[in-house]
């Protein structure tokens, strides 16, 4: 599946609550994740209003490592249909 090109770090956010992430701090317009699932983990996702392609792989692919889920099966759940 193809990721979003149109997804935004507030959004991306509120998506990742769903696996435990919960926002711990803001600076400036970076926003700190943290879950307690699978042991302590902390994402930073730019609070842009569109991410950059880049950018959303990074975060997906990290936040499916820690997980341990496949990176497709993550990004079907968060943005499938």
């Amino acid at each position: 599946m193809k990721l979003p090109r149109d997804i935004g770090g507030q959004e991306l956010a509120k998506l990742l609550g769903k696996y435990g992430y919960t926002v711990t701090r803001q600076t400036g317009s970076h926003i700190r994740l943290t879950t307690l699932e699978n042991g302590e983990h902390h994402i930073k996702v730019p609070g842009h209003p569109e991410l950059r392609i880049g950018t959303l792989n990074a975060i997906l692919t990290d936040v499916a490592y820690h997980l341990d889920l496949d990176r497709n099966q993550l990004i079907q759940e968060l943005f499938g249909k």
